[in-house]
């Protein structure tokens, strides 16, 4: 599995969509913060708006453009002209999701004359294992998913959800959220290739020489990994791999390697019955005891308190 597929893997998120939204002339809609493993989006079908974040930032949407806030952070939804007032929000449903517009029109009317068309939607994550790739995306995430470099696969995705809503036929809404799935990945992967020179996980996948160091802990996480092993993974010199890790991950390779550990052991914890012992020396630790500190200083709670806490969780879901 690449690395990319285990950090999503990893992270488990369960996608569903809320609703869409046929919005036209003034709209002004507040999003208010979620709970920590929630992560709210945006897909713009077809039109353009304007989302405004809690830090104030403006950043317009237009047709094939996705927005992830990876922490749930608040945010408006604005149209391009920031207009006062607009007409009153009415909310339907189409047979497939709740329809949220404010043209007074009937949900089987057709968005010939919408504003925008958008599909909003959150993500659930498992609690420590998505920590590896939550940590490492921008909030918000923006990514155009419409310039030539990724149009074709892009936009068939796109154009296959904007076909099923629009259509909403038996099976619609299951597809619909499937591809959400697979816009996600996609979005972090483009968003990974533009944005290589940053620091973060995003940017060591692109590294072709530091991601097959990641790969190998990964891979391997029991393994008591040395710099100088993982330089030569990296066909590096131990002084050259630490400093160009250092600064493409912003953390040392060491604590890098401390949070791989981590995420691997909170997902053994959470889809397995294995024993915490167990578990510690699949992700390198020789005692119990060592690796109850190593989590509790990483995660903030003990194994065991942190597999009870999302079993608790599970079941208050149900």
């Amino acid at each position: 599995m690449d690395t990319l597929s285990r950090l999503i893997d990893l992270a488990r998120p369960q996608a569903s969509l809320d609703l869409r939204c046929l919005l036209a002339g003034g709209f002004d809609i507040d999003h208010a913060p979620l709970e920590a493993g929630v992560a709210p989006f945006h897909l713009v079908l077809d039109g353009a708006c304007v989302i405004e974040t809690a830090a104030g930032q403006q950043l317009e949407l237009r047709a094939g453009d996705f927005m992830l806030f990876p922490r749930g952070a608040a945010h408006r939804v604005r149209d391009v002209k920031r207009s006062a007032g607009g007409m009153p929000l009415t909310l339907g449903h189409d047979g497939m999701l709740p329809v949220r517009r404010n043209d007074g029109g009937e949900p089987s009317d057709t968005a010939v004359d919408a504003a925008v068309d958008l599909l909003c939607g959150r993500f659930v994550y498992a609690p420590g294992s998505s920590a590896l790739l939550l940590n490492a995306l921008p909030d918000p995430l923006h990514v155009s998913l419409g310039d030539p470099q990724t149009l074709d696969a892009l936009q068939t995705v796109i154009a296959l959800m904007r076909g099923e809503a629009e259509r909403r036929q038996a099976g619609s809404l299951a597809i619909v959220t499937a591809l959400s799935h697979a816009l996600f990945a996609m979005a972090l992967r483009v968003h990974g290739e533009r944005n290589g020179s940053s620091a973060g996980m995003l940017a060591l996948l692109t590294d072709a020489r530091l991601g097959a160091s990641v790969q190998a802990m990964l891979d391997a996480p029991e393994r008591a990994w040395t710099i100088a092993e993982l330089g030569e993974r990296a066909a590096m010199s131990r002084a050259t791999y630490a400093r160009h890790f250092n600064e493409r991950a912003g953390v040392t390779v060491m604590d890098f390697l401390t949070q791989i550990r981590m995420a691997i052991a909170s997902d053994l914890l959470l889809r397995t019955q294995r024993s915490a012992a167990d578990i510690g020396e699949a992700v390198g630790y020789q005692s119990e005891a060592a690796f109850g500190k190593a989590f509790a200083q990483s995660v903030g709670v003990t194994p065991g308190r942190y597999r009870r806490r999302t079993q608790a969780d599970d079941d208050s879901d149900d």
